[in-house]
């Protein structure tokens, strides 16, 4: 089974105990709404490709793993969409949970989704007890506080941004959980993979900003434009399109030299060097080609 696979299973078995019978009818449609079809699935496909570069010595936990850290992602952007963060209209390409279910239901989409994380790991580790606290310890502390997507969420409410703090917290931190709880479900060591994880965050905030600077949707699945109509920092703004295009080429780079020794270090270097054109813009992947 492919890495595509393996999430999309992941994610259907989740949302099947999710919505289950007995769970409103609205909540439930808006459940399966909000995670299907998904998006690049970029942090699961991070978090599969360490279990396996370390040995995927146990797929069931690897996948647990990535369904969770996809589950969250997805619950993240519910809330991020709605009036009293950026009242986005649109998500990959079709109206937002709170435009098609209204506010309320789309407050609860993302409170379950978050559930279902945890629930997702405790379920499918019940056979590798020794792994259930240190994973969900590992992605608490990806999106919660004081440095995960809680924090980085927080950061948008405060007087002055920490603009290091904001992004390690709204992006990086949901890919360091990515890569620990893949190295922590093979057997490996999570802190071997931290630079990995803060590279390709990295990476991945100034893509994001370059959709946005540039008024292209793309993979980052939000509409275009939203960090000028929001006041959010966007590292365009400073750099330039080339300054920042150069950044986002650096920091792939960066990213795969960061993989340490294991058995599949090789095939993830390669890996990443060939997703990295799924993180630019159309108009400028030719011309970094």
């Amino acid at each position: 089974m492919d890495l595509s696979d393996r999430i999309e299973t992941g994610m259907q078995t989740a949302i099947r105990y999710a919505t289950a019978n007995g769970c409103p009818q609205k909540l439930a449609s808006a459940l399966r709404y909000a995670v299907f079809p998904g998006g690049a699935r970029i942090r699961p496909r991070l978090c599969l490709a360490v279990a396996l570069a370390c040995g995927d010595r146990d797929p069931r936990v690897a996948t647990a793993s990535a369904t969770a850290i996809e589950l969250l992602h997805c619950a993240s952007l519910v809330h991020d969409d709605l009036p009293c963060f950026d009242n986005a209209a649109t998500r990959r390409g079709k109206p937002t949970v709170h435009a098609e279910y209204g506010d309320e239901i789309a407050l609860l989409v993302g409170d379950g989704l978050i559930v279902a994380a945890f629930e997702t790991i405790a379920r499918e580790t019940l056979h590798a007890p020794q792994l259930t606290a240190r994973l969900i310890s590992t992605v608490a502390n990806a999106v919660g506080s004081p440095y995960g997507l809680v924090a980085g969420q927080a950061w948008e409410s405060e007087p002055k941004i920490n603009i290091t703090a904001y992004h390690r917290a709204k992006t990086a931190s949901l890919f360091t959980g990515a890569v620990s709880t893949g190295a922590l479900s093979s057997d490996g060591n999570p802190l071997e993979w931290y630079g990995l994880a803060d590279s390709l965050g990295a990476a991945y905030q100034v893509a994001d900003d370059l959709y946005d600077a540039m008024d292209e949707t793309g993979s980052m699945g939000k509409p275009a434009g939203q960090d000028a109509l929001n006041g959010r920092p966007n590292l365009v703004a400073e750099l330039g399109v080339e300054g920042a295009l150069k950044q986002l080429l650096a920091l792939v780079d960066e990213a795969a030299g960061n993989v340490p020794d294991c058995e599949g270090a090789e095939m993830l270097r390669a890996m990443i060097h060939k997703e990295a054109k799924r993180l630019m813009p159309a108009k400028l992947a030719a011309s970094a080609a």
